[in-house]
């Protein structure tokens, strides 16, 4: 999907998706960093941590699902007014092979921009040794929330 068709609303959306990002506790609890930012498309690292596995060392799935819904989220937002807030509504979440690596991006991209419902979709990558790969896929409907309070960057 070229996202770079995508025309955002707010010139300002990098900085606003980074603010946002900087707010997130659960991001900062997991160790994940906002490494890109462009129209329709965000990418999220996160370092192997010992803490995030699961009983036979491979990062856990929860942990994957969560940084690839940031990441669709974000991607989302990345087109949307200054003022308006996303929340997800729906995800589903494709494990492909097992986390094992030394860090993970994942990697959240617009399909379908809308008004209200925006439809996403993630690929969580594995590098491991230079190598990368694909280790989950999301598909993640979006909604896009105005007016009401607490809900905005």
């Amino acid at each position: 999907m070229d996202a770079a068709r995508f025309e955002p609303q707010d010139p300002g959306f990098a900085e606003r998706i980074r603010a946002s990002f900087a707010k997130q506790g659960a991001m900062h609890t997991i160790g994940a960093t906002l490494a890109e930012v462009a129209p329709g498309r965000v990418v999220i690292e996160l370092p192997w941590q010992q803490a995030l596995t699961q009983q036979h060392g491979f990062l856990h799935a929860g942990m994957i699902a969560t940084a690839l819904d940031s990441a669709c989220g974000y991607a989302g937002s990345t087109l949307m007014p200054a003022d308006a807030g996303i929340l997800t509504i729906e995800y589903k979440i494709n494990l492909l092979a097992p986390g094992q690596g030394q860090r993970f991006r994942m990697e959240g991209l617009v399909v379908k921009p809308g008004r209200t419902i925006t439809v996403a979709e993630g690929r969580a990558y594995a590098l491991h040794e230079g190598r990368e790969k694909l280790i989950a896929t999301m598909g993640a409907t979006l909604m896009t929330i105005t007016g009401r309070a607490g809900i905005q960057h």
